[in-house]
């Protein structure tokens, strides 16, 4: 076990608020209590709402969630170890590399990791569930396409309206794709996450529990740890001082450092770019991204499929879980599937390359929808089915109310 010679009595519980002010408990508490809390915690995290690490982390796709999050100024116990990374030989290679390869000082190094915090809550939290919840399109669906949702969306439609259009012009980007992605994640910025990113990304790099794909996600986490150095030492800015995710998501659209370093932009033009703070950063960062990753201007994102008795057995032949479009649309057409798109010109279209997507309910059929190119590019952000199509639907919702508010005028007109 990564943690196996550190005691227990060693542990510290940290009360964490967003401005992350630590008060060190004198004592620690009992296994039973600590294990009770953190549940709690966990729970209060699954009730919340939303949290996306998949745009950044490499993960086998599947139906994921995004990641859970801790309300801004919401006040929870983490537990953590002070110093743990103090004259740690793993650490002490990884700045050796760090100074070989870029313009860092090795004393300023260790001494900052001579702060960082092992977080424990951080490694409870990344662990799989025990007992992996069903998989559920229709409770998924109703937690993010929901009124709530809707009117914080049109909200921050109205208030970013000249930025939103303007990433649409110059990324071709819609708007409605760009709020979908906000409203899911951080539901425009809400819930941002209030761990320090220093810390869960360190943890997470040399600590990760010991899960089949550990080598894999410790090397992410540790390409993440050195961009996210990389970036503030380029700004100027305190890497103690970033917030995020127990992930190190950081910001309204919850980028990892990796993503902040390829896609974020200074879309407000202030001369440094602020996903915490700055929506228009936050808006031009997430079109850039969705651009970057292959969006197709002006192109549909998914296609519905009629629901006859034929048309769904095709659809559920063809689904076999691949996000990337494989299928073109001439061979489910020609196999006798049916699309309900009015104003679709199939023949024109017969080349168009779509995969089938399946939601799972359970104890209701499968629903199946397919998706184009655009779909795939909203699975690059969280590689999952589920979360896509909540995007899509929760945009184009957000949309719709913006043009019902408008007496029917598209709202980016």
């Amino acid at each position: 076990m990564p943690c196996a010679h550190f005691p227990r009595a060693s542990r510290y519980t940290a009360t964490i608020t967003h401005t992350m002010n630590f008060k060190f408990a004198s004592t620690v508490l009992p296994l039973s209590a600590r294990t009770a809390r953190l549940a709690s915690v966990a729970a209060l995290v699954c009730a919340l709402g939303t949290f996306g690490i998949g745009q950044a982390v490499a993960q086998s796709f599947a139906q994921s969630q995004p990641q859970q999050p801790t309300p801004q100024g919401q006040m929870f116990e983490e537990e953590i170890v002070p110093q743990r990374y103090a004259n740690n030989p793993n650490v002490d290679a990884f700045i050796n590399d760090l100074v070989a390869r870029y313009d860092f000082d090795s004393a300023a190094l260790h001494d900052l990791f001579n702060r960082v915090s092992y977080s424990a809550t951080a490694v409870k939290l990344v662990l799989p569930s025990p007992t992996p919840a069903t998989k559920n399109w229709r409770a998924y669906q109703g937690r993010f396409v929901e009124p709530v949702r809707i009117a914080a969306g049109v909200k921050f439609w109205r208030a970013n309206q000249a930025a939103l259009q303007r990433a649409s012009d110059q990324y071709g980007v819609p708007p409605e794709a760009i709020v979908g992605i906000i409203g899911v994640e951080t539901i425009y910025g809400k819930y941002m996450g209030n761990f320090r990113a220093l810390d869960a990304l360190t943890t997470l790099t040399f600590d990760y529990p010991n899960t089949p794909n550990r080598a894999e996600r410790q090397a992410t986490f540790r390409k993440n740890l050195e961009d996210l150095l990389v970036w503030t030492h380029d700004q100027q800015i305190d890497p103690t001082t970033v917030l995020g995710s127990y992930t190190g998501a950081i910001g309204i659209p919850q980028f990892l450092p990796s993503s902040i370093v390829q896609y974020a932009v200074d879309f407000d033009g202030n001369g440094h770019i602020d996903l915490r703070n700055s929506p228009a950063d936050a808006i031009g960062s997430v079109a850039n991204y969705l651009k970057q990753h292959g969006w197709e201007s002006g192109r549909p994102v998914v296609w519905k499929i009629a629901g006859d008795t034929g048309s769904q057995g095709i659809a559920q032949a063809a689904a076999d879980g691949q996000p990337e479009p494989h299928w073109s649309l001439a061979q489910l057409t020609k196999a006798g599937m049916l699309i309900s798109e009015p104003g679709l010109n199939s023949e024109a279209e017969a080349g168009t390359p779509v995969t089938v997507v399946d939601l799972p309910t359970p104890g209701r059929p499968t629903e199946y929808t397919l998706g184009l190119k655009n779909f795939y590019v909203l699975t690059r952000y969280n590689r999952s089915f589920f979360y896509a199509l909540a995007v899509y639907q929760l945009g184009e919702a957000v949309k719709a109310q913006m043009a019902a508010s408008n007496g029917g005028v598209s709202a980016s007109q």
